[in-house]
């Protein structure tokens, strides 16, 4: 008989529950992810029971209440709290999302809140992202050119070239979407994934830059840029509203066009 062993650390076990809410009159429970990997144990579910009217109308005003007035142990990755720098993305009531940005009144029932999925973890919601950022890296996301840059100003381009990045150069590399991709979850070592791949296109497209062909030659390849089957799960997952989808489907369209 074939016997299957789960991963370490894959069995989520029932935490503590907290009820600070006595009294209130708009109690809320807030089921958290937590692992410290100092102490040997599995993961488990801390259930905590609040009062909405002491903080904030956000997921992440919740967090950051439990952190300072009940749970001191909680780790998170703190945040702008504007949804521009990505870094309290997590899961939150199954969808990958930002938690500065997500309302608290937009989930029904228990708030169950996990860190990004796929990813390891470093302690309760702080993912590990050293791939996925030597991921970026590898794509060398920044402007290269050949030419010297003038002596008196900015590399200039037309309003026609600007508009191309637009939906492209507002990604905060929350890597909300990459960690959505079922794509990306079979062939992370390998495909980039459709975070890596937007920022891939935006410099691609970008007219003050001139190695495009060395970006497209970067790129040939079955799995940095062919395992995106399309799914969509990337731009659902969005909280900017961008179209990763469509960048991956313009670098194909680029890469035909070369050929």
């Amino acid at each position: 008989m074939v016997e299957f062993n789960l991963p370490a650390n894959s069995r989520v076990g029932i935490g503590k529950t907290v009820n600070v809410a006595g009294g209130a009159k708009r109690p809320k429970t807030f089921q958290l992810y937590r692992w410290n990997p100092e102490d040997g144990q599995n993961p488990r579910i801390d259930s905590y029971t609040v009062d909405l009217d002491k903080f904030g109308p956000m997921i992440l005003d919740a967090i950051i209440y439990i952190k300072n007035n009940v749970d001191s142990t909680l780790t998170f990755r703190r945040s702008c709290r504007e949804g521009i720098c990505g870094s309290c993305a997590m899961n939150i009531d199954g969808t990958n999302t930002l938690a500065c940005l997500k309302a608290i009144e937009d989930v029904e029932g228990d708030v169950k809140i996990y860190p990004l999925p796929h990813l390891p973890v470093v302690k309760d919601l702080v993912p590990d992202l050293k791939h996925i950022y030597a991921q970026l890296t590898s794509i060398k996301p920044w402007l290269q050119s050949q030419s010297p840059a003038p002596p008196d100003r900015e590399r200039l381009q037309s309003p026609e070239d600007r508009a191309k990045l637009d939906g492209l150069y507002e990604c905060i590399l929350c890597f909300c979407c990459s960690t959505s991709c079922p794509s990306y979850w079979w062939n992370g070592d390998r495909y980039l994934g459709p975070s890596i791949l937007l920022q891939a296109y935006r410099w691609i497209v970008d007219s003050r830059d001139e190695m495009t062909g060395e970006r497209l030659d970067m790129l040939e390849d079955p799995f940095r840029l062919y395992r995106c089957h399309t799914i969509m799960n990337c731009t659902k997952a969005c909280p900017k509203g961008l179209n990763p989808a469509k960048a991956i489907a313009e670098i194909k369209k680029l890469m035909v066009v070369r050929r």
